[in-house]
């Protein structure tokens, strides 16, 4: 494999019929060999900077540098990148190995077929090679498409949705081995989903879009923990968020009031007075005796296996709860005392 490259965004602009913006003003870098995820709902402009990045879509302004090298109005075919799409776009007459070999066949690479062999046993699929993508299962057809792409040895991989069409279990697994693939080659990926478990699960950083611009860019932990807005707090994963009252700073800390409670958190420049605070749902402590916090009484219970799913009533408003204790679950109308864990509560600038 080629060594990884930097994707770098200078001010992109993309925009369709003069008028509509589809990226507005964009710019990030992924660092050589890492995984970044761009993530957002449907229509924030997270599949046209893939294609932007692959060629597919040209820029309006702005640049775009793959390796230090300007590919702004280069074609897709002078990117050096590879692109497994969301429908794996395999050859239904082709069989596994002749779709693999493919690309570096039509280039007149008399070692294609030993390539594509190499490319198959990476990805676990080197028995395979005789079969038609019909007798595949979806897992399967995935990672042919991931071996069809990484045949041609990219500086870049790109992946657009790639497990939308794969159930629950295989996603899970199927996530899993691309994350493996990834860092153990030490490839650069710009992997697009609208799943946030999935972004969470692979990403090494993570570029939160909304509206044709970045919401935030940040580590996973980073955008759990410390959302910077309402948005980004509300879309990566769930979050409460709450009305609270900050008090005088105190360097980074300062406390904030929850109706009864009061914890210590980072102010994140906020003045103090009314703020809105995110807290996590796997953060809320609920106890049925009486004990010190927020009285709040269960209005739902729902048992999911592994844990518990309360939405509970307080004075601070309605709280959506995961409990992992599923021992003994709490029914609707039970009375409960709430507490705030230390980790996943913090102040929402904005």
């Amino acid at each position: 494999m080629k060594k990884a490259a930097d994707v770098e965004f200078h001010n992109v602009v993309k925009r369709y019929g003069g008028v509509t913006a589809a990226v507005d003003d964009v710019s990030f870098r992924i660092e050589p060999g890492t995984l970044a995820t761009l993530l957002g709902p449907s229509g924030c402009g997270k599949t046209t900077t893939l294609r932007l990045i692959a060629g597919l879509e040209m820029v309006s302004s702005g640049t775009i540098t793959i390796g230090g090298r300007d590919v702004t109005s280069a074609p897709a075919s002078e990117r050096d990148v590879s692109m497994v799409f969301q429908s794996y776009a395999l050859f239904p007459h082709m069989n596994v190995l002749q779709n693999v070999a493919y690309g570096p066949s039509v280039s007149g690479d008399k070692a294609a077929k030993d390539k594509a062999h190499e490319k198959l046993r990476m990805v676990g699929l080197d028995q395979f090679g005789s079969r038609m993508p019909s007798e595949l299962s979806g897992g399967q057809q995935q990672r042919v498409a991931v071996a069809r792409a990484l045949v041609l040895e990219p500086q870049v991989l790109l992946f657009d949705e790639p497990l939308s069409n794969l159930d629950a279990k295989l996603r899970r697994r199927v996530r899993e081995e691309i994350r493996e693939l990834q860092q153990g080659l030490g490839l650069t990926v710009a992997y697009v989903t609208h799943d946030q478990q999935e972004a969470l699960a692979v990403s090494d950083q993570i570029i939160v879009m909304s509206n044709a611009r970045i919401a935030q860019i940040g580590a996973p932990r980073e955008l759990y923990e410390a959302p910077r807005d309402r948005f980004v707090a509300d879309f990566i994963g769930d979050a409460n968020l709450v009305e609270a009252e900050l008090g005088a700073h105190r360097g980074s800390r300062a406390t904030v009031r929850l109706g009864g409670l009061e914890l210590e958190l980072g102010h994140r420049g906020a003045a103090p007075g009314p703020v809105r605070v995110a807290i996590r749902p796997e953060s809320i402590v609920l106890k049925q005796e009486n004990s010190s916090g927020l009285r709040g009484t269960i209005r739902k219970s729902a048992y999911l296996g592994t844990h518990m799913e309360y939405t509970v009533e307080a004075p601070i408003g309605s709280l959506f709860v995961v409990d992992r204790e599923v021992s003994r679950p709490m029914p609707a109308g039970t009375e409960v005392s709430i507490t705030l864990a230390s980790h996943g509560v913090a102040l929402v600038p904005g």
